[in-house]
């Protein structure tokens, strides 16, 4: 991978276009174990859901995912409203010493956890406002992504399917109209199951790929977060490199114009 090929979100750049998530490990230190094995550089932690410091007597997620090593980027899971989604960012500032750089995702049904799009807007446009970076989770939706851009978001995280569901990406279509307008980071949010989805996101022209549940929830854990950091680099590699068009019939790899038998 060339050296200048960075992923830059709001003011910080990185190495890694993968990010992950920390829920549905077993324990914290299968959590950290994975972590670091997927070379990630930005970890995303539901505050509603994890104890970063908030619960003095429980085991702590920092103790293994240090902010030292990794960028915290404190999501919105679990919150149904834009109300308790502005209030889980500010929390999240308040414990991370004025960290600004938040996951905002409103969620609009308890099966699915498909985002609420005016829940959303509504609430990224108060954050925005209280001087957060804003990086949010929505729907495949190309109008959508690009009124988010519009309004300061940093980053835009369409879903390539259901969150945890393990589909791929359904709509490729969708997501590469997105990418193809988008003038901030595209990066797929949710649906991922295995390591050739996580590349195919990335063939797409994404800018990096979010998961948790593809992870935490293989056999092996570990050894998955090693592949999903090949996949998502050879998907980089593969989309920079060009690929060849699709063509309904074969053709030689060596011409055979010219030559003598």
């Amino acid at each position: 991978m060339p050296n200048e090929d960075l992923l830059t979100i709001g003011q910080r750049t990185y190495r890694s276009r993968l990010l992950v998530g920390t829920g549905k490990y077993k324990d914290l230190d299968e959590t950290g174990a994975a972590i670091a094995e997927s070379g990630a550089e930005i970890v995303t932690v539901a505050i509603r859901r994890t104890n970063i410091g908030q619960s003095p007597d429980e085991p702590n997620l920092l103790d293994v995912v240090s902010p030292e090593r990794y960028t915290i980027l404190p999501n919105t899971a679990g919150c149904f409203n834009a109300k308790d989604a502005i209030r889980t960012c500010q929390l999240a500032r308040e414990l991370l010493d004025g960290h600004n750089l938040v996951k905002l995702e409103v969620l609009g049904d308890q099966k699915t956890l498909y985002p609420d799009i005016p829940a959303t807007l509504e609430a990224a446009e108060a954050l925005i406002k209280d001087d957060f970076e804003v990086m949010v989770y929505t729907n495949d939706d190309p109008i959508v992504a690009k009124r988010l851009e519009a309004m300061g978001c940093v980053a835009v995280m369409p879903l390539a399917a259901p969150i945890g569901s393990g589909l791929g990406v359904q709509n490729k279509y969708n997501i590469l109209t997105i990418v193809e307008n988008a003038e901030v980071p595209i990066l797929v949010d949710a649906g991922v199951g295995t390591a050739s989805d996580a590349s195919v996101a990335m063939e797409l022209g994404c800018d990096g790929v979010l998961m948790n549940t593809a992870i935490a929830g293989a056999k092996n854990p570990v050894l998955m977060a090693s592949a999903m950091r090949k996949a998502v680099e050879a998907g980089r590699e593969a989309f920079l490199a060009g690929r060849i068009p699709r063509k309904r019939y074969a053709s030689a790899s060596s011409p055979l114009d010219g030559t003598f038998f």
